[in-house]
């Protein structure tokens, strides 16, 4: 997904830290578009929190009626130094790129794109969706292979039942589950369902920091209630996830880890660098259609492409934990 926001720019959110340890991250509502836009749930970046592990970049969006929202339909866009994760929980999207991948995005599937150097692609949801519901996840690159070549992967993760708990694991390993796509620096990603009133304890890796979105709720996390669209972030140290579900419906959450990304990083539009020149130079090379980014064959929609907003007058500063 592209963030098409006019003027992205860093904003400051609100931090609530909780006795339990957890760090509560609320979200803030973004439009995507125009006046019938979707609309997301942006928990990743916050001026106090820009990444975890490597994990960069969050939208929650849906469910969605398409026939209110209109549903997706993002032009070609670029990419640069960084990995696209796509995760549904309802409806279908269809994705190209200039790799000449044609795929769909489906429920409890992931798929994986790698810009390296550059790359563009295309989302639009499918004539057959109805509601649109998911999330849209960025993993920055670490500066050895951020100039690399562009890839695409898609994965069906098994779902493993584990007594009123489904996990599916799309990224790293979590309970003797482990995914073979692969990835850059030390990563988890996982979908965890609870069966009303379930509860769980799971082992984490210590080296990582991990972050639970909830996407239906609410959810206990170590005596912490998150509500719906909030991400509890805890910290490198941590060896168990305790999750419970406290109400009779069924709950959801998405389950986002890696090591600490210790490396500084500049994330504007669509593109992660190094410094403020690299991004300058980015724009300028998707603006005059440079070969960095190839093309997308087969996309019917209006634009042509998305033009990049205009950089904002001050110099963009790297982002550091």
């Amino acid at each position: 997904m592209s963030n098409t926001e006019q003027a992205p720019a860093e904003l400051a959110c609100r931090s609530l830290p909780a006795k339990s340890g957890v760090e509560v991250l609320a979200a803030r509502d973004v439009p995507l578009g125009g006046p019938r836009a979707m609309r997301v749930r942006r928990t990743l970046p916050q001026r106090q929190r820009p990444l975890i592990g490597a994990w960069c970049f969050a939208d929650h969006y849906g469910p969605d009626d398409v026939a209110v929202s209109g549903g997706m339909d993002v032009a070609p866009h670029p990419h640069v130094g960084l990995q696209t994760v796509s995760w549904l929980f309802a409806g279908e999207v269809e994705h190209r790129d200039s790799l000449g991948t044609h795929a769909l995005v489906r429920p409890g599937e992931v798929n994986l794109m790698t810009s390296g150097h550059g790359i563009c692609h295309s989302e639009v949801s499918t004539p057959g969706t109805t509601i649109l519901h998911g999330v849209q996840l960025w993993v920055a690159l670490p500066d050895a292979d951020r100039n690399g070549a562009r890839d695409f992967r898609h994965y069906a993760p098994p779902a493993a039942d584990l007594g009123g708990v489904v996990l599916r694991v799309f990224l790293g390993a979590l309970a003797g589950l482990e995914s073979p796509v692969p990835v850059y620096s030390p990563l988890l990603g996982a979908e965890i369902v609870l069966a009303a009133h379930a509860r769980i304890s799971l082992p984490l890796m210590p080296a990582y920091e991990h972050g639970v979105l909830v996407d239906l709720g609410p959810v206990g996390l170590s005596g912490t209630t998150l509500q719906r669209g909030e991400l509890g972030y805890l910290p490198p140290g941590t060896a168990t996830l305790e999750l419970a579900n406290p109400k009779g419906e069924t709950a959801r959450i998405l389950l986002l880890g890696g090591a600490p990304f210790h490396e500084d990083i500049i994330m504007w539009w669509n593109f992660v660098g190094r410094t403020h020149e690299e991004i300058e130079a980015f724009r300028e090379a998707w603006q005059r259609e440079a070969e960095q980014f190839g093309l997308v064959a087969g996309y019917a929609g209006t634009p042509r492409r998305l033009p990049a907003p205009p950089l904002p007058a001050i110099r963009l500063k790297p982002r550091s934990r």
